[in-house]
């Protein structure tokens, strides 16, 4: 957490962690400090026990010493020392630190001139603060220990292994009530638990390898179905498809410059039995080089532009072990991608009609809690961005310039755009209210360089077109990810795995049931007909726990009115409808892409 977040929060949250290491010490005296920093939705702090392995007991007793320290209205008092006299001081105020000991002396290693220590009580910590002024000012309702966990001295395998303490802490009760509710609902609704329980997808790490992902028929249904809307609007929008190989040489990343920027994210090289040992060959981490050739192969007019790539293609990314995430962070991934050629001066109505798309997108998934970031160089880490900076500031300002213009809010993040260009980032809140990226559209004046791209402007002389790279639903993995979550699972009847569930409630219904599922069948709807033995209370029951959209209930009066009883999923209300009237409502719905409840995402 950064102090400039919200400054009285960094407090107080700093200040717990204070607070537990000195309820902590008072139980265990003879336990070591490591680290104790104010996170995201509280604080933690690591300790090296010893052989004691403590547990929900021990938190609850380090909760009581902690709410008697609050009230004491402790003073934080800060000292000073400089790097030459810390260490006799440690020595002094710290002696058996020896964890705090190795931080001082990592710190003058890094060149650390000046060093403060803050005593609350008794109890002293190296720190650089900030806390409030007395632990009174501390929420003694709005705290909770939660969670114990296991933390590697400095973040690395070969040190001990030491004891972290999770807490929670807010400005009030409430908003910590607030915390834990939205976190009991995102734990119902993880993507990693819906996945399994839904047969959406499968990960075998011992067979097939860590990131890897097997989509089951449920998941697959989903890719397709958002694959085949994507494909849709893409064409409305006048793009042409494109496929392109799994690998390819190295020769190719070196031209666009991603080999030597990204190359520990890439799977190591290939070397080919029957070609020269210095020819490698490398998974295909990213689309745009290719597209970049294809563009290249023939001669283009201005009349031509814009010219609009798009293609699901698939990627690898060597992602670290720690950083591998269900669906959110993979190592093989499906990306909605697209890149676009252009004159300059039709950037601003391209752009524009980019957004255009990606709102519509958008609209349809029923997604509205979404902002805009422009992510720019800005001034620091300047050798990771390549080409000059006035190639740089021509696409930051054009970029600001259209987003103005569309009347659209944004944030502007220094030194997150990509090496070759300025992006825009579309951000999404999960379910606990944490932005994550799922869309980008990034404006690039530096790959057609690299690649010789031209085409023949009015004059009849040769021009550097504008490139666009564009991915509205991020990869098949993470936006479905995101789906499961935003839905709890419930997807709208157009991309739900099982569109129809129809349930005889009686034998001498099948007949009816079987016929009206064929006909439904015949017209690529997903049906399944339940003739299991279950009494009917319970098919429904199971029915539901699968979220399947639409359920017909079918009984004598159904099958001698030719009719259908229609329950949809989260909706009490029942509809009785004739066969024909229900079948030709459920094709235009699937057409139109409608959902008929509002996802949890928009609830919370």
């Amino acid at each position: 957490m950064e102090h400039k977040d919200n400054p009285k929060l960094y407090e107080i949250r700093h200040s717990l962690a204070h607070v537990l290491a000195q309820a902590v010490q008072k139980k265990y005296p003879d336990v070591k400090l490591g680290f104790g920093p104010p996170v995201e939705t509280g604080f933690y702090y690591d300790f090296d026990f010893g052989d004691v392995q403590i547990n929900e007991k021990d938190l609850k007793d380090f909760t009581k010493q902690m709410k008697k320290i609050i009230n004491q209205k402790q003073e934080f008092v800060r000292s000073e020392y400089t790097a030459d006299n810390v260490e006799e001081a440690i020595a002094d105020i710290l002696p058996n630190e020896t964890y705090k000991h190795e931080n001082i002396r990592n710190l003058k290693e890094r060149g650390v001139k000046d060093f403060t220590f803050y005593q609350n009580g008794p109890f002293i910590d190296l720190c650089e603060g900030l806390h409030v002024a007395h632990t009174g000012e501390l929420p003694i309702k709005g705290f909770k220990l939660d969670s114990i966990a296991g933390a590697y001295w400095l973040g690395s395998e070969k040190n001990k292994q030491l004891t972290r303490i999770y807490g929670l802490a807010f400005e009030t009760n409430e908003e910590l009530r607030s915390y834990l509710e939205r976190r009991q609902m995102a734990e119902k609704f993880d993507h990693k638990k819906l996945g399994k329980e839904l047969g959406i997808f499968h990960v075998e790490p011992d067979l097939v390898g860590k990131g890897l992902i097997l989509w089951l028929p449920n998941g697959t249904v989903i890719r397709d179905e958002i694959e085949k809307y994507a494909k849709e609007i893409e064409f409305r929008y006048g793009y042409k498809r494109v496929h392109t190989p799994h690998l390819t040489k190295a020769e190719l990343y070196h031209t666009s410059q991603h080999l030597p920027a990204y190359e520990e994210s890439m799977y190591p090289p290939m070397v080919l039995p029957d070609e020269d040992s210095d020819t490698k060959y490398y998974l295909k981490p990213m689309n745009c080089p290719h597209h970049h050739l294809i563009y290249g192969s023939q001669q283009h007019s201005y009349r031509d532009l814009p010219m609009r790539l798009a293609e699901y293609g698939t990627c690898y990314r060597f992602e670290r072990s720690g950083e591998l995430s269900g669906l959110i962070r993979v190592r093989c991934m499906t990306m909605n991608d697209a890149h676009i050629y252009l004159r300059l001066d039709q950037f601003e109505e391209e752009f524009k009609r980019t957004i255009q798309m990606y709102q519509e997108l958008y609209d349809t998934f029923k997604l509205s809690e979404y902002s805009f970031r422009l992510s720019v160089r800005g001034k620091e880490n300047s050798e990771k961005f390549k080409g000059d900076a006035a190639m740089w500031d021509k696409a930051e300002k054009l970029l600001a310039k259209v987003m103005d213009e569309l009347g659209l809010d944004y944030f502007v993040g220094e030194g997150e755009g990509a090496f070759y260009g300025p992006k825009i980032d579309i951000q999404f809140k999960n379910l606990m209210g944490r932005e994550e990226t799922v869309s980008t559209i990034q404006v690039d004046f530096l790959s057609a360089q690299n690649f010789g791209l031209t085409f023949i402007n009015e004059e009849g002389k040769e021009e550097v077109p504008v490139i666009i790279h564009r991915a509205p639903l991020s990869t098949h993995e993470r936006f479905i990810s995101f789906l499961l979550e935003y839905y709890g699972g419930a997807f709208p009847t157009w991309c739900s795995p099982i569109q129809v569930s129809i349930i005889p409630v009686a034998e001498d219904c099948y007949a009816y049931a079987d016929a009206l599922a064929a006909e439904l069948t015949s017209d690529f709807m997903r049906v399944k007909v339940d003739k299991s033995s279950n009494s009917f209370n319970k098919k429904i029951r199971n029915n539901t726990v699968q979220k399947i959209p639409n359920m017909l209930i079918i009984g004598a009066k159904e099958v001698e009115e030719e009719s259908v009883t229609l329950r949809r999923y989260g909706i009490k209300e029942q509809e009785y409808l004739s066969r024909a009237d229900f079948i030709a409502l459920l094709k235009q719905e699937i057409a139109d892409r409608v959902m008929h409840r509002e996802p949890m995402g928009s609830i919370i």
